[in-house]
């Protein structure tokens, strides 16, 4: 049976790498951005390859919530067409930004990093259950650890500070993929997270290393924590892709889901937060509030 494969953000970093190591796997691949002249570029390049199935590439801006409900109809239109099952979706979109911003009058983190993946995801199970046994793969940050752990609304109190409010989004994510995992348990998907660790990307080599993204007290060490910020992130983004690669082609995780896969490749716990019952009860109301199945 084909197996065919979404990556969001794939077009460039570990989501063009975890692209290419599907298309290895034997996945038909569909990488999901913002540009069109980059995703032809990462369509040539995942082709040159000589993959078995030909890579595509679809165009959404996975910050706007109306892109993706019109992504999720595309694709649930397209493998319903040609009655090919979803087998893998990757949701490796990411962003973090030095400066407030919002999307749609939602702050810009809290979308990009949870309710972007979230709508897409909750739109495209029906596909992905019909498509059983399929995987869901969710990129997650060991930014975790400094989020603050209230969901009561999308925007924290306090000061913003764009790698807290990075890792609070992420965390909401991961509380979700837990929650996700038990919910979808016994349909056939299975639901993992996993964490690419550093790589240098965009990302790293651009808003990260300003210092105004992390809090007054963090900043006080930010010699000592970009020298260490900088070793971790200097490795290539071919590296940081293999934890979601293994995620969703691993024979060994078949039938197995809820799982945590570090950034070297192998199970860790997931952040004792996220397997919290209250807090993916927290963030499933704030989900439902500002991300609705269908638009008011």
């Amino acid at each position: 049976m084909k197996k065919t494969a979404v990556v969001t953000a794939g077009t460039g970093g570990i989501g063009l790498e975890t692209a290419l190591g599907l298309a290895v796997a034997g996945f038909a691949v569909t990488v999901i951005g913002r540009d069109a002249e980059r995703g032809a570029e990462a369509v040539e390049r995942i082709n040159a390859t000589g993959p078995v199935h030909p890579a595509r590439f679809l165009s959404a801006d996975l910050a706007s919530l109306d892109q993706v409900r019109a992504l999720a109809r595309r694709i649930t239109a397209d493998h319903a067409t040609s009655g090919e099952p979803l087998t893998a979706l990757v949701n490796n979109v990411g962003a973090m930004f030095a400066e407030r911003q919002t999307r749609g009058g939602v702050e810009a983190s809290f979308v990009v990093n949870h309710l972007s993946p979230y709508l897409l995801t909750e739109l495209l199970l029906p596909t992905l259950t019909a498509g059983a046994p399929s995987r869901i793969v969710n990129v997650t940050s060991g930014a975790v650890v400094l989020a603050k752990r209230v969901f009561d609304a999308v925007e924290p109190p306090g000061g913003y500070y764009g790698f807290h409010w990075y890792g609070r989004a992420k965390l909401a994510n991961l509380a979700y993929t837990l929650d996700l995992a038990a919910r979808l348990d016994g349909t056939g998907v299975s639901v993992f997270a996993a964490d690419p660790g550093g790589a240098a990307t965009d990302m790293t080599n651009g808003t990260m290393t300003d210092s105004k993204i992390v809090s007054p007290a963090l900043r006080l060490l930010w010699p000592l924590v970009r020298r260490t910020f900088e070793r971790s992130t200097s490795g290539p983004a071919s590296a940081a892709a293999r934890p979601s690669i293994m995620a969703a082609t691993d024979d060994t995780l078949t039938g197995r889901t809820g799982i945590v896969i570090g950034a070297q490749a192998h199970l860790v716990a997931p952040h004792r937060a996220a397997a919290d019952p209250r807090v993916a009860e927290a963030v499933r109301r704030l989900s439902e509030r500002h991300a609705p199945l269908a638009p008011a």
